[in-house]
């Protein structure tokens, strides 16, 4: 059964822009002609394509013919650019999805040894990026799933190390003297947002059930930082991170010589790729220098 190529960009566009009628204006056709063309690929597939909400988000099936459409504009970019020919004028884009720490820390530099390439980035927890690129939303992930998502590719890039610390008064006067676990499960702590429990993975691995529950939501990785290092709880921060703040007394380490390890991989779509090679070679020599073996 062939697809058609106009349904299925279109389906693309709809996701990419969220509405029926932002993808209307993108395509240069009446939202009319979108509605139409969506509802003949879901007649043609014999499935639901699109869940009807705001923004507009693929179904499972949805999203395997996303993911087609977006590795097939990315083989018509790659055919253009060995062609010698500049396609539509547009820049070679690549979408990945990629942990706030790790953008925080040494991915950027990744991508400054990949000239000439236009990044779309989506900043997600490393335990939640696997799914953008089932989705079909991103051509590649940091991910800490070692398991490849269908029709991808993965592997290790190495161990981000997060330290437990707090501001020197608040370890001092909130947290000595008093059972690890059990001070931690009652003291203030800082977490990313509602699905973090990687405070509450380390106060389990110290024999306790959870973090306190008192929570500050700070979402994203330098306010993360700056919330602990400011005293409005403890948290596990990024050693390299730590390090400086530790150095010159303005964090303190709440068990010297403890730690928690994350793996983290690269996950990519199986294609032949002249921009994803070399992303992957980028972004994997970098993380060879910045992460633990």
């Amino acid at each position: 059964m062939d697809l058609p190529l106009d349904q299925v960009r279109t389906l693309l566009a709809v996701v990419d822009e969220g509405t029926f009628d932002a993808a209307a204006a993108a395509l240069h056709v009446t939202p009319s002609a979108v509605s139409q063309r969506v509802k003949a690929l879901e007649q043609r597939t014999g499935r639901v394509l699109l869940q009807r909400t705001k923004p507009v988000r693929p179904t499972e099936s949805g999203a395997v013919l996303v993911r087609y459409a977006r590795q097939f504009a990315r083989l018509e970019r790659d055919a253009w650019g060995e062609l010698g020919l500049s396609g539509a004028g547009e820049p070679t884009r690549v979408s990945v999805a990629v942990n706030a720490d790790s953008l925080a820390t040494w991915f950027l530099p990744a991508l400054s040894r990949v000239p000439g390439l236009c990044f779309e980035l989506h900043r997600e927890d490393e335990g939640h990026t696997a799914v953008l690129l089932r989705e079909g939303l991103v051509m590649a992930a940091v991910t800490s799933s070692p398991d490849p998502v269908p029709g991808c590719t993965a592997r290790p890039l190495g161990r981000m190390r997060y330290l437990p610390v707090a501001e020197p008064e608040f370890a001092r006067t909130r947290v000595a003297g008093r059972p690890l676990p059990e001070a931690l499960a009652t003291e203030p702590v800082i977490v990313f947002d509602r699905k973090d429990d990687f405070q509450d993975g380390y106060v389990r691995r110290l024999g306790g059930t959870s973090a306190g529950p008192l929570r500050h939501h700070v979402p994203t990785s330098e306010g993360f930082l700056d919330a602990v290092t400011a005293g409005l709880g403890w948290g596990m921060v990024p050693e390299v991170q730590a390090h400086p703040l530790l150095a010159d007394g303005r964090l303190s380490l709440l068990a010297p010589g403890e730690w928690m390890d994350v793996t983290l991989y690269w996950q990519q779509w199986k294609l032949d790729s002249p921009a994803l090679a070399a992303l992957a070679e980028a972004v994997t020599a970098t993380a060879a220098a910045a992460l633990r073996g």
